[in-house]
């Protein structure tokens, strides 16, 4: 019997320098941790400062969105059947998703940078609607979780931002949501206040809701310059410089469109492509660096995972295989249908596709993957060859009557000791 060897999924490696950078005051100015190398300075308050306030052009959504029961809101499930039950139109459902996060879920002033790549999403999605509290990346996992749950499409974006011509060493999360076919970037944490003297006060800021593009990108760079929603996008030389005019000038980035083939993807394929956009968009500074290395990080975690998956299942189909030649040696003895008969070989023709398919879907592996991926090719085509025999031999058998199919165990060989039957 053959046996295949599992590669352990690798330790997940701690980014020590990923971290959250997820405030701003009233008047756009943001708790900052200074760029510069030579030293770290602990982030600083901000001064709100008086301004008059435009009048809310949503205030009936938000009221309507407001008066949502305390008993839906302990899901996105929930919380997004109520939403759908009280508004028809998609821009209707989307505020009211993004007014209920922003102001229903204060800023975690304490652990403002704990954030974790790592967290599975069902975590970040978990803890705000459990203690009405969180980071950047609980705001962003759970607006667009109850976008997704109400039939809006959405995704989560992460990249840094760019405030008083300083670029923030810490990492951030916002939103994009597509509405009647346009996409429309949020950032439901800067929208739900700011923190004064180590404290958060709770206001919404509707300057991070549908946010122009063209504007989003003076503050926001997202990691992966699809996000960005501009035709001409910026590269983080030009962000880190402060050049974040959009110009027209170059080739046109029909971002539309690679939004739609990013929609099609799998994760895998979507972290390849992000990849290599990131990596061809300008200079690297550390959060950028870091995104890469979790970006691969990932990519390779997926190829190994479908690597076991695909030896696991050649070991079931071999294993199954095996339990055919046993039972072909006894000669059908105790006789069993021949649909029983046909089944048994076909459990083991199912996890061999499935292997097949699993192993086409591993490219490009990295050195610690491919001389695993050489041998499972190889113990692949040899059990294809196997099958095969299998395979013609049990339709002939079944093809005979009762007098031929004893014969056929019998096996009669030609002057250059080949089987004749």
């Amino acid at each position: 019997m053959m046996r295949f060897f599992e590669l352990p999924l690798k330790a997940k490696m701690l980014l020590v320098f990923l971290t959250c950078y997820c405030f701003m005051s009233t008047d756009l100015q943001a708790q900052t941790r200074s760029l510069k190398p030579a030293t770290a300075k602990k982030p600083t308050a901000p001064v709100a400062q008086v301004q008059p306030e435009p009048p809310n052009p949503y205030t009936e959504t938000d009221k309507k969105a407001l008066l949502m029961p305390d008993s839906m809101t302990k899901s996105t499930e929930t919380i997004a059947a109520y939403i759908n039950g009280n508004f028809s139109l998609d821009r209707d459902r989307i505020r009211a998703a993004f007014a209920w996060v922003a102001s229903n879920i204060r800023y975690d002033v304490p652990n403002m940078y704990a954030i974790n790549y790592y967290e599975k999403k069902e975590d970040k999605i978990a803890k705000p609607l459990q203690t009405r509290q969180g980071i950047c990346e609980n705001y962003a996992a759970l607006f667009t979780d109850i976008c997704q749950k109400m039939g809006v499409p959405g995704f989560v974006v992460e990249g840094y931002v760019r405030l008083d011509n300083q670029i923030s060493s810490l990492s951030h999360a916002w939103c994009v949501a597509r509405i009647d076919s346009a996409w429309y970037l949020f950032d439901p944490t800067w929208a739900s206040g700011y923190v004064n003297n180590g404290v958060f006060v709770s206001k919404i800021n509707n300057a991070y809701y549908k946010t122009d593009p063209s504007i989003f990108i003076q503050t926001h760079m997202p990691f992966d310059h699809l996000w960005q929603l501009l035709y001409h996008p910026i590269n983080f030389t030009d962000f880190n410089d402060g050049k974040v005019r959009e110009s027209n000038n170059g080739a046109v980035f029909n971002f539309p469109d690679s939004i739609t083939v990013y929609e099609k993807q799998n994760p895998t394929e979507r972290n390849e492509a992000a990849y290599a956009r990131i990596e061809n968009n300008g200079a690297r500074n550390p959060p950028v660096f870091n995104m890469l290395l979790y970006i691969r990080q990932c990519i390779e975690e997926a190829k190994t995972s479908e690597y076991n998956s695909a030896a696991t299942d050649l070991n079931n189909a071999v294993a199954n295989f095996n339990e055919f030649i046993r039972y072909r040696n006894k000669q059908f003895t105790p006789l069993r249908p021949d649909a029983e008969i046909q089944a048994m070989l076909d459990s083991a023709s199912g996890p061999y596709n499935r292997s097949k398919v699993q192993y086409s879907r591993i490219y490009n592996a990295g050195p610690n993957l491919q001389g695993p991926m050489n041998t499972l090719q190889k113990q692949l085509n040899d059990f294809s060859e196997q099958l095969e025999e299998q395979e013609v031999w049990l339709a002939k058998y079944f093809s005979k009557g009762k007098s031929g199919r004893r014969n056929m165990f019998y096996v009669k060989l030609n002057w250059f000791g080949k089987p004749v039957n």
